[in-house]
């Protein structure tokens, strides 16, 4: 069984939600990358003989033929697989005396750290979830000497998390001595502020784990002063991956701040995405005789061996996709999942949400 991609590991999940038994008979077993699967599959032997003490009848029948399945299953594994292994079964029959035994094996892509033996009436997913979520993030502080907006990139999203206003006035009474102090007190404020932002952005990222770096925007003087003045604490200012001139410190700063941080986030998923509809969407232009839009025509050029590479809006439906998708591995075609997050991905939808680069002219 192939490791599964997220669109697959979201479904799957998604199946196993729904599924309930009428007593605590649904089995859930994780075993962790460079677990001995041996070691796990005798301790599932000796669940048997504890399956024997159950009181109902139903439930130990049940129980015990879930164990056999898990055990004939694992038994045909020399090994357990690189980044674990995830086991599923028991009776789903949503009639009493009824049996509907099923199984589910999932590999994830990503190492399973979590042991787990359970026995409910509902599958323990959470460890599944947790590989859905977003691997890293990406802090975004826009600011001038007036305000300042916080903010996360998390995957293709780009999320607010606090916005803040510094309160100094920006007319001055020109001449003499109180223009002079009217500086004093704004560069005073100025650095005020400053220190607001800092222990802000301390208080929102410093224990976040999967922190992956801070891009900074602003103009030229504001950023500067504070990167150089020291009001970040060290362990955040080395999180620093690059500073951008951005002319706007509010909500839509930082989305210029992530279009123009895309050196910066090269390996970054929204940055890969966008890159990948953009050279679909170039191809439709630049040539036309090899690249395909629409269902009927991709589904033809899927049939003859001809697609390179499908490309799929997220929007288009989860059988659907997994219909192409199959189609497009029986013939070893690379498969894009494009979200509607990216502007490029909500054209592509519009567009109708299925393409194709070919490998050769049909």
């Amino acid at each position: 069984m192939a490791e599964l991609t997220k669109q697959e590991l979201a479904e799957i999940i998604e199946e196993l939600e729904g599924k309930r038994a009428r007593a605590t008979e649904l089995i859930t077993v994780y075993i962790p990358a460079g677990q001995n699967l041996y070691t796990v599959i005798d301790q599932l032997e000796a669940e048997k003989s504890t399956a024997k003490n159950i009181k109902s009848t139903s439930t130990r029948k049940n129980v015990g033929n879930a164990l056999d399945k898990i055990t004939r299953g694992l038994k045909e594994y020399k090994k357990t697989p690189e980044n674990g292994l995830a086991v599923f079964c028991g009776n789903v029959s949503r009639v009493e005396g009824q049996e509907d035994l099923q199984f589910w094996e999932v590999k994830p892509s990503v190492p399973l750290n979590t042991r787990m033996y359970r026995c409910d009436k509902e599958f323990i997913l959470d460890p599944l979830k947790e590989m859905l979520e977003v691997a890293e993030v990406f802090g975004l502080l826009v600011m001038d000497r007036k305000e300042a907006t916080i903010g996360l990139l998390k995957g293709k999203r780009i999320e607010p998390l606090q916005k803040m206003t510094s309160g100094i006035p920006s007319k001055v009474r020109a001449g003499g001595q109180s223009s002079q102090r009217f500086h004093r007190i704004t560069e005073g404020l100025t650095k005020k502020f400053y220190k607001r932002i800092a222990d802000e952005v301390k208080n929102l990222f410093f224990n976040m784990k999967k922190l992956k770096g801070i891009i900074i925007g602003g103009p030229i003087p504001t950023k500067d002063e504070f990167l150089e003045g020291d009001y970040l604490m060290t362990q955040l200012r080395e999180k620093v991956i690059g500073k951008v001139d951005v002319g706007d410190s509010s909500e839509s700063g930082l989305r210029e701040l992530v279009v123009k941080s895309q050196d910066l986030l090269a390996n970054h998923e929204r940055t890969l995405e966008k890159k990948e509809i953009e050279k679909f969407l170039q191809n439709l232009g630049e040539n036309p005789e090899k690249t395909l839009l629409g269902e009927k025509e991709v589904r033809k050029a899927l049939g003859v061996g001809a697609v390179d590479t499908l490309f799929l809006s997220e929007k288009i439906g989860k059988s659907k996709i997994k219909e192409l998708e199959e189609l497009a591995e029986n013939i070893g075609s690379e498969v894009k999942i494009i979200s509607t997050e990216i502007t490029e991905g909500e054209q592509f939808k519009n567009m109708g949400g299925i393409g194709a680069i070919l490998r050769f002219v049909i």
